[in-house]
């Protein structure tokens, strides 16, 4: 049995999303959003295999943008990336789900779900400042349905970031002109967040 099919993931139903606002594409309204989706008495942990498919939820994902100067660090999916339905796509975003494993009795377990995912991500070897930008939602297709991003930009003193997983090919940082000029190469998230200013 596959990790993905086993693993328990925070949630937050689509109808309270509803209900703040939906929208599509990147929005910068974080005080309107967060203190209600991330709010205890309305997050549970679900099974990814079965809210994969349930659009009735959306898995919260904090997606980080490593940011130094001008500069985002991108890379591309490799074959053997766990959301095949994003292989082969390029992205700015470093992330992914947040586990019932990240739950500890005193911490916040959607920040230690963040940290996590950076840390098996990449390697990140400077110091930084990070601050809350934004949210992306992209209801055009399957993935996007059941997903609602909470985009995070960590500012690097430093731009010393190495990948960690194997997935992650051609990795390195590009000026973001550069990257918004090759926008139909990246996936939807990584689009709006291209497109943003933050």
């Amino acid at each position: 049995m596959s990790e993905k099919s086993t693993e328990r993931v925070l949630v937050v139903p689509t109808a309270l999303f509803h209900e703040i606002g939906v929208f599509q594409g990147f929005s910068p309204r974080v005080d309107d959003y967060l203190p209600r989706l991330l709010d205890l008495a309305r997050l549970s942990y679900r099974p990814r295999a079965e809210v994969e498919t349930d659009p009735s939820f959306k898995q919260i994902i904090p997606y980080v943008v490593l940011r130094w100067g001008d500069q985002l660090f991108h890379y591309t999916r490799g074959k053997k990336a766990t959301e095949d339905r994003l292989r082969a796509l390029r992205s700015v975003g470093v992330g992914g789900h947040i586990s019932a494993g990240d739950s500890g009795l005193f911490d916040d377990p959607y920040r230690t779900g963040m940290q996590r995912e950076v840390e098996e991500e990449v390697h990140l070897q400077t110091t930084y400042r990070e601050r809350c930008v934004g949210l992306i939602n992209d209801d055009s297709n399957a993935v996007g349905q059941v997903h609602l991003g909470i985009v995070h930009v960590f500012d690097l003193d430093e731009p010393k970031v190495r990948r960690r997983e194997q997935v992650l090919t051609r990795a390195g940082f590009a000026p973001l002109l550069e990257l918004r000029a090759q926008a139909d190469e990246f996936e939807t998230w990584s689009r709006f967040v291209l497109e943003a200013s933050f």
